[in-house]
């Protein structure tokens, strides 16, 4: 039986909710070096561990994360002393859900927010193009469909035309809309916001911020401004800080994460694009290198294409063929 005829057989039934085809390259790519590396191996030995390093790291996964799970299939092959290839399909499905849910929070966030005090306050940052005015537009048609009443922010008033892709987005979604125009203090923006939401009963803000990374010192400074006001007008604001990073752009999404975690506390990340890259081990990288759990996935276009991140159902779905 071949590596990817024991995949199939253990397949598991595909559910609406798996990520399935929207990781369709990662997973095509990862089994395919997979295949070929375990082809006439009855055994897990040194070689292999070598050449799955280099699936891994060419998966983006990281070469921290990488060399963690080869350590741990290490000590696993020293400890039983005979794994074979379809042992291997078992071990690294459980390595790689163990570490994505060693960081995933005890506060799982739900689209009708159960049990969170209201309005919740959801911060986005993340540099230009990632697609996290997108995202944002996403994740309110959510909300909105759950029966939330949600309000958007357009805090990043420095970009040119940003406030009006964020304004169309709500009236897409049939949501509320904030914005002092461009060029505003965003600070005054989130202020203003948060007050309109206390106010008039919203359930949820959702806070657009600038993303340029011309300057650390300066984009450290904006973003601790922002959470100081909003503190002013509800002081466990924000709930969460989400940065946005486009899993399509590889190592690159971790210098991202580097800079934004340097200039705020970020509490949670969305991968966007992961239907568009072969390497979506980014999204277990990222997640344990900066020890940030991934809250949202974005696999296509559309715009119920964005899903809440379940581990289990992330790893069942990328070995599956």
């Amino acid at each position: 039986m071949s590596i990817f005829d024991f995949f199939k057989k253990n397949k598991t039934q595909e559910s609406p909710t798996t990520p399935s085809s929207g990781i369709e390259k990662t997973k095509t790519s990862f089994f395919e070096k997979l295949g070929k590396a375990l082809a006439g191996k009855s055994t897990v030995d040194e070689a292999f561990l070598d050449e799955l390093e280099e699936i891994l790291i060419s998966s983006d996964v990281g070469t921290q994360t990488t060399f963690k799970i080869i350590d741990r299939i290490e000590a696993r092959v020293k400890r039983d002393k005979y794994i074979n290839a379809n042992e291997l399909h078992t071990l690294l499905r459980d390595e790689i859900t163990t570490l994505l849910t060693e960081n995933k929070t005890t506060e799982d966030i739900t689209f009708d927010l159960e049990g969170q005090k209201k309005p919740y306050v959801l911060m986005v940052v993340g540099v230009n193009g990632v697609g996290k005015t997108t995202t944002i537009g996403k994740l309110a048609n959510q909300f909105v469909k759950h029966g939330q009443k949600v309000l958007l922010a357009a805090g990043d008033t420095f970009r040119a035309g940003a406030v009006d892709q964020l304004e169309i987005w709500s009236q897409r979604v049939n949501c509320s809309f904030f914005s002092k125009g461009m060029q505003a203090d965003p600070s005054a923006v989130a202020y203003e916001a948060l007050e309109k939401a206390k106010n008039e009963g919203f359930d949820i803000v959702i806070i657009d911020t600038a993303g340029r990374l011309h300057n650390k010192i300066n984009l450290m400074n904006e973003l601790s401004k922002i959470k100081r006001v909003m503190a002013k007008v509800i002081e466990s604001a924000p709930n969460d800080v989400m940065l946005v990073l486009d899993a399509s752009t590889g190592q690159n999404a971790f210098e991202q994460a580097k800079h934004f975690t340097a200039a705020t506390e970020v509490s949670s990340l969305a991968l966007t694009k992961l239907d568009g890259t072969a390497k979506g081990g980014v999204v277990l990288g990222v997640s344990d290198q900066f020890k940030i759990p991934v809250r949202y996935i974005g696999v296509g276009e559309g715009i119920e294409d964005i899903q809440i991140f379940e581990p289990k159902a992330f790893v069942n779905s990328l070995f599956e063929v």
